[in-house]
């Protein structure tokens, strides 16, 4: 019988219930969210109920991923990094003709498989696999060679090989914004690679150098030129002259962004109200969601938001020291950096602080490929909890070849 209880005890140990919590209030937020947009969105194409099954089917479809990722411990993780990340190019490669025109039409991007009613984003999908391949990488390069500047160089230049393909693939989707989260996860990688600050300090000041310049060439008429040369897109720079003067242009390019800071800002401390909404905002069930939440719960619902989210990183991040384990620290890396960087941009647009990109709110933008996506990466980090507590128990040892 005692034995029987420390079993229990143990296999509730392995599972953390921290980082369930999170994602079940953010998930309870936006299912609220979701419905309150649909049914105040009159160009909406579905009925608030059939919006929330959608949504909840995807995040029972989630729940089952999180369980299955769960079951691969280190080693198998490490095995099929190579296998998803090869089945994610190809999806990738395979979308570029299979693309749904009529999505392609009216967003501009050849990113979607569309299955009848369904429609399905292959980059999702990549964004774990990626983030497994980019660990396997670092971990097997850290453990062949001594941390010096020629070799830091040899461990970029690996990363490199797997990530241009992807950046490449996106570039031709036309989905920059898909491609920056696949650069935010690099850069969170290299960051906790070992990586010398002698090689990322200059290359972080080129990216900022370069980040201001076309800041700079967007505002001269001689720049923008310059800029159409060399690949930047009509809408793109429609977005960063929004962005930069967002009363500018109230009913044409700069209208969503103007509608979002008003909604946002017409909630004041509480908010309006469940449902009671009176500024429309374009593609507010996903993109622009956090306008919903700001105009219904005002900022101490925003501010609730934003805490769940801290809690969700800062609960990663405890797990990952407690594992102690070099190859699920750069796993752990990759999704807490894929999920501040979708919080911080999402946020950042809807306030107006960071131009649109088109880049939803983790586990609250409607979503079907997102939100497994993101569940999918949760569930490689609560593998890391459920295996690390195993090994202990068992007193086997977690390092392998």
């Amino acid at each position: 019988m005692v034995a029987q209880d420390m079993t229990d005890n143990q296999n509730e140990n392995r599972i953390d219930y921290g980082i369930i919590l999170s994602v079940m209030l953010l998930a309870l937020i936006g299912m609220a969210a979701i419905y309150m947009a649909v049914d105040n969105d009159t160009s909406a194409s579905s009925t608030p109920l059939h919006a929330l099954i959608m949504q909840g089917v995807w995040y029972a479809i989630g729940g089952i991923g999180i369980f299955f990722v769960m079951q691969f411990d280190t080693e198998q993780l490490w095995r099929i990094a190579p296998i998803l990340y090869g089945l994610g190019i190809f999806l990738l490669v395979a979308v570029l003709f299979l693309y749904d025109r009529s999505v392609a039409a009216s967003t501009g991007a050849k990113s979607w498989f569309s299955m009848g009613p369904i429609t399905f984003q292959p980059s999702e999908v990549m964004k774990p696999a990626y983030i497994l391949m980019l660990g396997r990488v670092v971990t097997n390069h850290n453990s062949n060679y001594q941390h010096s500047t020629a070799n830091d160089w040899h461990l970029i230049g690996e990363m490199m090989l797997w990530t241009l393909p992807v950046l490449v693939l996106m570039e031709l989707q036309n989905d920059f914004g898909t491609m920056l989260v696949f650069m935010a996860i690099f850069a969170g990688v290299v960051l906790v690679s070992g990586t010398t600050w002698k090689i990322i300090a200059p290359i972080a000041s080129v990216f900022v150098v370069i980040g201001g310049g076309a800041i700079l060439l967007v505002t001269q008429s001689w720049g923008r030129a310059i800029l159409s040369h060399v690949g930047f897109k009509a809408y793109q720079f429609s977005r960063i002259d929004s962005w930069l003067n967002p009363s500018g242009a109230t009913s044409g390019d700069s209208y969503q962004l103007w509608q979002s800071m008003k909604a946002i800002g017409s909630g004041q401390l509480t908010g309006r109200g469940f449902n009671n909404i009176k500024v429309a905002v374009p593609v507010r069930e996903s993109d622009m969601i956090f306008s919903t939440i700001g105009e219904t719960f005002g900022f101490i619902g925003c501010a609730v938001v934003i805490l769940l989210y801290f809690l969700l990183i800062y609960q990663m991040i405890r797990v990952t020291f407690d594992t102690k384990n070099e190859f699920y620290a750069y796993i752990s890396t990759g999704v807490i950096m894929m999920i501040l960087f979708h919080v911080f941009e999402n946020i950042g647009m809807n306030i107006g602080l960071l131009p649109l990109t088109g880049i939803p709110l983790p586990f609250i933008s409607q979503g079907g490929s997102f939100l497994l996506a993101n569940m999918l990466s949760v569930g490689m980090v609560l593998s890391m909890r459920y295996h690390h507590q195993s090994y202990m128990f068992s007193g086997e040892s977690e390092n392998f070849d």
